[in-house]
């Protein structure tokens, strides 16, 4: 039976966090943090304090990744620390919640300045914005099953696309905005109050923008000298997206006072329309579509592993681990992916999906990270080519912060909290009537 190869190499690693991170989140969530943290120099912290959170679990991911680079990531992390329960529970919510709500809210962007592009407003035509996302996420997930190489080819050119726009856009707004009105007065104090339980679901929509973080351990079977590679691309990756990320709200805030951001639904159209007119909203759409698209690309390329290693270790149906005999992709997963995220987009708001997508996942995250205490006891004798630094401290960091964005989103909203998890949870009897009794399979080489 075909089975997946290890093609991707360091920097097409690297690329891939890259490239599933810079989606659409920089370029549209920073009004709705601005809404909820009305005062510039609490908005950066948001940033800051979101940067340093990923990064601990960044970190701790390497140590998870370099000890078992094996397909599915964080499917195999909660099956070897908690057992085949929660590795499965893990999974449903991947399929029926997580990873449709990220491709629709990724795709939702690309929608969006796609219409802004030709000098649509994405607000009045919602509609045609949807098509065009559900649209994105068909001609991704073709991409993918075409072949592995390719879609990581075109998600790494996206990357160098984006990340040298953004770069363009920190260093233009600094170079040319005091001619259009910035000024670095934009980020001082005002003394505006933050209510502390929206400054938590602030934290939520920036945790959206940095998530990606994880995503290349999915495909970890694909990834040449894994035990090398991933957690340098894990961590590369990662600081690189903190730093580019904190200049662009910087730049954001600079040539914008903040009372605009907090009107501006796409933030770096309107940054650059102050500086260079239709022109610069037309270039910075464009990009923002190469963004997105790339993100979409490289979420297409890691996210469907997760069904492949659970079809695979029997706990999902096997015809989901089948491998197209000749490009070598995972073709059933990846097409299962396109359907769910078209269907979330067509259905649902951006804020809801982005919403919806934090909320099932970061508990999953932190279980995650927890499994390496867990692992560290019951496999001392695991190799492992990379520890995490500042263990133990580090993971419970990040820990810490995921339990606070639960118990704070149960606080704030309950209703949707409770609703988004009661899904989660409907997945554990499905497990014991379907798979409880099925054989696992022996462990990668």
């Amino acid at each position: 039976m075909p089975t997946l190869v290890r093609r991707l190499g360091l920097w097409s690693s690297i690329g891939i966090v890259i490239g599933i991170t810079i989606g659409g989140g920089i370029f549209r969530t920073p009004a709705g943090i601005a809404t909820r943290v009305p005062e510039p120099t609490l908005m950066l912290s948001v940033w800051i304090i979101g940067g340093v959170i990923v990064l601990c679990g960044a970190l701790a991911f390497a140590e998870l990744s370099a000890a078992m680079p094996e397909t599915g990531g964080m499917y195999v992390y909660l099956r070897e620390g908690w057992g085949r329960a929660y590795a499965f529970l893990y999974g449903w919510s991947q399929l029926v919640l997580i990873r449709a709500a990220a491709l629709g809210g990724i795709s939702s962007v690309f929608g969006e300045y796609c219409l802004r592009s030709f000098g649509i407003d994405p607000g009045q035509h919602a509609d045609w914005a949807d098509y065009l996302a559900a649209a994105a996420i068909a001609v991704a997930a073709l991409t993918n099953v075409r072949g592995v190489q390719f879609g990581a080819l075109l998600a790494g050119l996206s990357t160098i696309a984006k990340f040298s726009a953004l770069s363009l856009l920190v260093l233009a707004s600094f170079v040319l905005g005091g001619a259009s009105g910035a000024s670095w007065q934009h980020l001082a104090p005002t003394g505006a109050a933050v209510n502390p339980q929206l400054y938590g679901l602030a934290l939520i929509s920036v945790l959206w923008a940095y998530d990606g973080f994880a995503d290349l351990s999915f495909a970890s079977g694909e990834v040449k000298d894994p035990q090398r590679n991933l957690p340098r691309a894990i961590i590369l990756g990662t600081v690189a997206i903190i730093a580019i990320y904190l200049l662009a709200n910087v730049a954001y805030l600079y040539v914008n006072p903040i009372e605009k951001v907090q009107t501006s639904r796409l933030v770096s159209a309107d940054t650059m329309a102050a500086m260079f007119g239709q022109a610069g909203v037309a270039f910075i759409s464009v990009i923002v579509m190469i963004s997105t698209f790339g993100s979409l690309m490289g979420s297409m390329l890691a996210s469907p592993r997760v069904f492949f290693a659970m079809a695979d270790d029997r706990l999902f149906f096997r015809q989901i681990a089948s491998v197209h005999p000749r490009y070598h992709t995972p073709y059933v997963a990846i097409l299962l992916a396109c359907g769910l995220g078209i269907a979330m987009v067509l259905t649902q708001t951006f804020e809801q999906l982005t919403d919806t997508f934090v909320l099932a996942m970061w508990p999953f995250y932190a279980l995650s990270v927890a499994a390496i205490y867990r692992l560290r006891q019951a496999q001392p004798h695991l190799h492992r080519p990379y520890k995490v630094i500042g263990y133990p401290y580090v993971p419970a960091v990040f820990i810490i912060a995921a339990v606070y964005l639960v118990v704070n989103a149960l606080v704030t909203d309950p209703v949707w909290t409770s609703i988004v998890f009661g899904v989660v949870l409907a997945g554990l009897p499905v497990y014991y009537l379907a798979f409880r009794h099925g054989v696992p399979r022996p462990r990668e080489a």
